[in-house]
This record gives C-alpha cells, structure tokens and sequence, in this order.
C-alpha cells in the first residue's frame, strides 16, 4: 500500500521471466474521491487480508484491491509462487524518486506516524 501523489496504490508484485521487472497488480485510488478533504491528514486503518486464495488490500474498510493467488506464480517457469511462503511485515517511509517526485519544498525534519501495528494469524 503506497500513498503518493495525491492517490493510494494497492499494489501486489509478483516475478516475471526478466530478472528485477515485477509484475504488478495495481489499483490506484484519489484521495480526492473520498468525501473528507482533511483525509490525507487523519489517520486511517490500512488493511492486508492475505490468505490461500487471494491478497486483499483495504483503506477503512474499503476493498481496493484483491488479487487471486493463482496470480502471483514467478513467471519465469520454476512454478515458484512467492506468495504462499513467509513473509514479514515492513514499514517503510520512502521519499522522492521517480514516483515520489522532487523534494525540493519538503520541510525536514518531518515525521512518519502509525498509532499501531497488528498482525492476526488464523
């Protein structure tokens, strides 16, 4: 989940046959559409829903992305789906680049909130 340029990504990446070039299962949603012109100023529940069959990914309970797990299988022929192995939650406060944009009237320092951090496991 990425938030930037005014839109939240839902993003699933999966291999492909070309080293390092991700496949990616995007759904892009402007802040702009939600009814609180304060949203990007508030704090929000961000959502994973990651079980055998699909990823979903929610902001307040809104679904903005599900993708199957029959989807997500390396493309590059060994059959390797890394989506059923384990993994380890990161968050991660990425500024600039080619999709952040330039930086030059960012005041710092500044801050990256999260109240909290919850992970269940059926």
């Amino acid at each position: 989940m990425e938030y930037y340029q005014g839109k939240i990504f839902a993003n699933v990446a999966s291999g492909t046959s070309q080293h390092y070039n991700a496949r990616w299962h995007s759904q892009t949603k402007p802040v702009t559409s939600f009814a609180d012109p304060e949203w990007a100023h508030q704090f929000h529940v961000w959502r994973m829903d990651w079980d055998a069959q699909a990823i979903r990914l929610y902001v307040d309970d809104e679904l903005l992305n599900e993708t199957p797990l029959t989807e997500t299988i390396n493309e590059d022929g060994s059959g390797f789906n890394p989506m059923t192995q384990p993994h380890y939650v990161l968050l991660n406060l990425a500024l600039g680049g080619d999709n952040g944009g330039p930086l030059n009237n960012t005041a710092f320092p500044n801050r990256f909130e999260a109240d909290y951090v919850r992970v269940y496991q059926r």
